[in-house]
């Protein structure tokens, strides 16, 4: 497969901490600027100290590493795969040095999130400008997936599993992580609300792919503070409605999110399957992606798609849904910065996109 001009692919994501001692300079990494206490950081840290001071997501990334580099030898592409995260090590600004290094001179980005957002897109693309600065490498940041058949696949996959095994009248909870509202509104573009309408999108097809009658969209993660407005309703608030109105049975898709990290195992698999037990709902939380033999092959098409994109061909993109595929460089009013205006790679008028 054809994967010119690109010489590298980049794996960019979140990062966690390791163990304890990480905890604390890992949440002041991810609120740098906020002016957060350290004593709310040290409260907000007992949500991974309960899985030992270790989060999940750097061994689901490694994972999805090794699958990657599976796929991408079984079908003759040679490409190095790097990676790199926003908040904890191995850092996005250690993983260009090394590109540099190598002599990497152009490579792809994939993002592990999926869906449109200042916290989810342009964020990321202020944090890849940086961590090439100085360096001789291109960066192309590969489009946001959240319609691609290889994300909404497997679960759908999952999810009509999991209907199959449960009784009848079981009711379907699809869950992303809350942002503000603010935010929501300018993802897309001022107005645009694409965060919601995209994750409104996937459900939908999910649900009619699985088979679901009943179902609903719901947020956890919240933060910040009380003052300001973040969407809902919260999961736990939801739990308790369906209750109220005769719902014996959920079956809880957490679509907003690429594998099973902190907010799925916590807020997910703990808090809100003990609102669950509390209430006697019967309860069954369905995989992620992760390296869901789709979900991997999703990457290896979406770095194609875009390499052919460079090399002025024509490409045939794959959406499912109402909602088109994603563009490949961002309008400039894309997803704004709602604090301040940073240089960033991937959008209209960047040196790179």
């Amino acid at each position: 497969m054809d994967v010119r001009p690109f010489d590298a692919l980049l794996l960019v994501s979140f990062g966690g901490p390791e163990k304890p001692d990480d905890v604390v300079p890992f949440l002041e990494n991810v609120t740098a600027g906020r002016g957060i206490p350290r004593e709310r950081l040290e409260e907000v840290g007992q949500h991974y100290f309960q899985f030992g001071g270790k989060s999940p997501i750097n061994a689901l990334n490694v994972e999805l590493l090794e699958a990657l580099r599976a796929d991408f030898a079984e079908h003759g592409i040679d490409l190095p795969i790097y990676w790199g995260n926003r908040n904890w090590d191995p850092y996005l600004r250690d993983a260009a040095e090394q590109m540099a290094a190598d002599g990497v001179k152009r490579a792809a980005c994939f993002v592990t999130s999926a869906y449109s957002s200042y916290s989810g897109c342009r964020q990321y693309r202020e944090n890849l400008y940086d961590a090439v600065s100085g360096l001789e490498i291109g960066l192309s940041r590969l489009r946001h997936y959240f319609n691609h058949p290889g994300f909404v696949g497997p679960f759908t996959e999952a999810t009509r599993a999991s209907l199959e095994a449960a009784p009848t009248g079981t009711h379907v909870v699809f869950v992303t992580h809350s942002i503000p509202t603010s935010m929501n509104e300018a993802s897309g573009g001022p107005g645009q609300r694409m965060y919601e309408r995209q994750h409104e999108s996937v459900a939908a097809q999910v649900a009619e792919g699985a088979g679901a009658e009943n179902w609903s969209l719901v947020y956890c993660s919240r933060s910040g503070s009380p003052h300001v407005p973040w969407l809902e309703p919260d999961v736990n608030d939801h739990l308790e409605e369906l209750h109220a109105n005769g719902v014996e049975s959920v079956v809880v898709v957490p679509i907003g999110f690429i594998s099973d990290h902190m907010e799925v195992i916590y807020d997910l698999d703990t808090e809100a399957r003990a609102t669950a037990e509390r209430l006697g709902l019967q309860y069954d939380r369905v995989d992620t992606p992760g390296a869901h033999p789709e979900f991997v092959a999703m990457v290896r098409d979406l770095l194609v798609e875009r390499a052919a994109v460079e090399r002025g061909e024509t490409v045939e993109r794959k959406a499912c849904g109402e909602l088109p595929a994603s563009h490949d460089v961002c309008p400039a009013d894309c997803c704004l910065n709602p604090r301040a205006s940073l240089p960033t790679i991937g959008g209209v008028g960047d040196v790179t996109a």
